[in-house]
C-alpha cells in the first residue's frame, strides 16, 4: 500500500537532506533533469504501447485529459479573479515585447514527441521492451533524488516566502480551487476520489506528474495527467499578455508550478520585474507541494 509513498519520499528527502553550493554541480543537476525527463517519457510511452486495447485507453486518455484540464483552469480562474477583485495587485508596468510564443510552445510539444516515439517503438512488440517500467521506476527515483537536491539549494528562504505576501496567497489559491476542480472531477469522470486529487496536483509539472501518477495508477491515468498539466503550460503562455493588464494574481495563478522557470520569463515581460519575486515564491512553493501532495494522495 505504502510502496508508492516510499518511492517518492524517500529519494526526494535523501535529496533535501544534500547541502550543495557549487554553482557547476547545480548546473549539471539542472541538465540532468532535462535529460531524465525526456528518458522517462520516452519509458512511458513504450509502457502504453503494451496496453490491451490501445485505441480505448488512447480515448480514456484524451477524455481524462481534457475534462480535467477544462474544470481545474475554470476552478483556477474563478478563485484568482475574485482575489483580483478583493485584494488589487496595484501597479504600473507598461507591456515590453513579448518573445514568440508559439516558439516557446513548440518546445513544450517536443515532449509529447517523445512520448509518441516511445508508443511507436513500443508497437513493435519486443520482448525486452516489457521491462520499460521497471526501468522507468529506477530512473524516476535517480529524479526525485535530483529533485530534492534542487529544491534545497534553490536559494530561497523562509524570510523571503514569508514576505513575499502575495506570491503565497495566489499559490493558496490556486492549490485550493484545484483541489474543488479535482473534487469536481472525481463525479464527472466516475474516479476515485484519491485518483482525481492526486491528478490535480501537478499544477502545470507535467515532467515530475504524469512519471508519478504513472508509478501510482498506471500509464492511463499518468499519461492524462501529462497532458492535463502540459496544457496548463501551453494555455498560460498564450494567455499571460492578455491577462496580466486585468488580473495578475490569475496570470500568475495559471502558470502553477513554472512560474519560477519556464513561463517566468513571458511574466516578466508582460508585469514587468516587480512580478518577478512573486512569481518566484508561487513556483516555489507549487513545485515543493506536486511531490508531497501526489505521495500522500497515491498513498
Amino acid at each position: 500500500m505504502f510502496s508508492g509513498l516510499l518511492i517518492i519520499l524517500i529519494p526526494l528527502v535523501v535529496g533535501y537532506l544534500i547541502p550543495l553550493r557549487q554553482t557547476a554541480a547545480l548546473k549539471l543537476i539542472n541538465q540532468l533533469l532535462s535529460w531524465i525527463v525526456y528518458v522517462i517519457l520516452f519509458f512511458m510511452g513504450i509502457s502504453l504501447a503494451f496496453l490491451d486495447n490501445l485505441a480505448n485507453s488512447l480515448l480514456a486518455i484524451l477524455h481524462y485529459s481534457v475534462v480535467s484540464i477544462v474544470v481545474i483552469l475554470l476552478c483556477n480562474i474563478a478563485a484568482l479573479l475574485w482575489l483580483e477583485r478583493s485584494l488589487p495587485w496595484r501597479h504600473q508596468h507598461q507591456q515590453e515585447k513579448l518573445p514568440s510564443r508559439i516558439a516557446m510552445a513548440l518546445e513544450s510539444l517536443k515532449l509529447c514527441g517523445v512520448v509518441v516515439a516511445g508508443v511507436a517503438l513500443g508497437l513493435t512488440g519486443f520482448s525486452f521492451l516489457q521491462h520499460a517500467t521497471e526501468a522507468s521506476e529506477y530512473t524516476l527515483i535517480f529524479l526525485l533524488f535530483l529533485v530534492g537536491i534542487q529544491l534545497r539549494n534553490n536559494g530561497m528562504t523562509l524570510k523571503q516566502i514569508v514576505l513575499n505576501r502575495r506570491g503565497m496567497i495566489v499559490a493558496i489559491m490556486v492549490v485550493a480551487s484545484s483541489m474543488a476542480g479535482g473534487v469536481i472531477n472525481a463525479f464527472i469522470l466516475d474516479l476515485p476520489l484519491k485518483t482525481a486529487l492526486a491528478m490535480a496536483s501537478g499544477f502545470g509539472w507535467y515532467s515530475l506528474s504524469g512519471i508519478l501518477l504513472t508509478e501510482s495508477f498506471g500509464p492511463v491515468i499518468g499519461s492524462a495527467a501529462f497532458f492535463n498539466d502540459l496544457a496548463r503550460e501551453l494555455i498560460a503562455i498564450m494567455l499571460i499578455p492578455g491577462m496580466v493588464q486585468r488580473s495578475r494574481s490569475t496570470a500568475l495563478g495559471l502558470c502553477g508550478a513554472t512560474s519560477m522557470d519556464f513561463t517566468l520569463p513571458v511574466l516578466q515581460r508582460s508585469g514587468g520585474l516587480e512580478i518577478v519575486p512573486a512569481a518566484i515564491v508561487h513556483g516555489f512553493l507549487l513545485s515543493l507541494l506536486v511531490p508531497l501532495l501526489m505521495a500522500f494522495f497515491s498513498a
